[in-house]
């Protein structure tokens, strides 16, 4: 299992519930894409099940040692105590279903029909709770709201703001932040054994808190992205001449990755400039950050169209620049 960076706070409050006797049903893990969060849930639901399993564990954090019992099980995805909801491939194309569709949640039954086999705990991780269509969610719902004895859910979600209340209300908020740059480049350099340091060190600062995020930046010129957002921020972009160049690049098919990678940078551009900002300049900075992580965020799930996308953002980005 991938090693955790990072998030000693949550790692400490979840250990300190378990060893309570008192561990919450529901625990919604979120904070930034890329920053660990389903590692933290594999982690957390593999100790739990290891530790009610025995031998007893020594080691620290949410850590099992790689010769125990639970731990040969969970990671051949053979333990029959842990189910994991996440989006499926499709029949044909080999993409993700958009949605965690309801048949999989009711398939959760198959969980707790059954007496638990090494444990009390029956563990259920869900990547992510984002996903899950309407009807899902409400499935999921009951199952939080009377929750079967020794049951354990671990609710991964990028964007928590959007779930039900009632979701939300259930569970216990665990907050990941982003890393510190003594873990973001102990993170990158465990994932990337191959980096030189200057390649670590550019991709910590692209990161911006987010391993995950800096690994799906490497090979992507997003030196060249980073100046193109900055002069549509210093300049404008009065005839849309920056924004088309810069939308129609992008549009491209075998663009997709840097797309990807523009849906990041432009919100964390703004937010940037944001910071600096005072009276009116900061509310309207706030503004354009809240469409842009609104189209952003929703861009690549509801399938929007690229170029519409780019020159948006692009122009949010230009409005930032000093009136002339």
């Amino acid at each position: 299992m991938k090693p955790l960076f990072g998030h000693d706070e949550a790692v400490a409050a979840f250990r300190e519930s378990l060893a309570s006797g008192r561990l919450h049903h529901a625990w919604l893990i979120t904070g930034p894409q890329g920053v660990g969060k389903a590692t933290f849930a594999e982690k957390a639901a593999l100790r739990v099940l290891a530790e009610g399993a025995g031998p007893p564990i020594s080691a620290p954090g949410l850590d099992v040692p790689d010769e125990h019992p639970m731990t040969k099980l969970f990671a051949a995805g053979s333990h029959p105590d842990v189910m994991r909801l996440e989006r499926l491939p499709r029949d044909t194309g080999g993409e993700l279903a958009r949605n965690i569709n309801v048949e999989q949640v009711r398939g959760l039954q198959r969980l707790f029909s059954t007496t638990a086999s090494f444990s009390p705990w029956r563990v259920v991780v869900i990547d992510s709770i984002d996903d899950l269509e309407r009807s899902a969610a409400n499935a999921l719902l009951k199952n939080l709201e009377e929750p079967p004895s020794s049951s354990l859910f671990l609710l991964v979600s990028h964007a928590p703001e959007r779930l039900l209340s009632t979701i939300r209300s259930r569970c216990r908020l665990l907050r990941l932040a982003p890393l510190g740059r003594d873990a973001m480049t102990s993170a990158l350099s465990a994932a990337l054994p191959d980096a030189e340091t200057a390649e670590i060190r550019e991709l910590a600062e692209a990161g911006e808190g987010s391993p995950g995020r800096a690994i799906a930046f490497r090979g992507l010129d997003i030196a060249s992205l980073d100046k193109a957002l900055h002069d549509l921020a210093r300049r404008g972009d009065p005839g849309n001449a920056r924004r088309n160049e810069l939308a129609a690049s992008l549009s491209l098919k075998a663009a997709q990755p840097r797309y990807e990678a523009f849906l990041a940078r432009a919100p964390s551009l703004i937010a940037n400039v944001a910071r600096e900002r005072r009276g009116a300049a900061l509310g309207e900075a706030l503004k354009a950050w809240e469409r842009a992580s609104d189209v952003a965020g929703s861009a690549v799930r509801l399938s929007l169209e690229p170029q519409s996308v780019v020159f948006e953002l692009a122009g949010l980005v230009a409005s930032l620049a000093p009136r002339r």
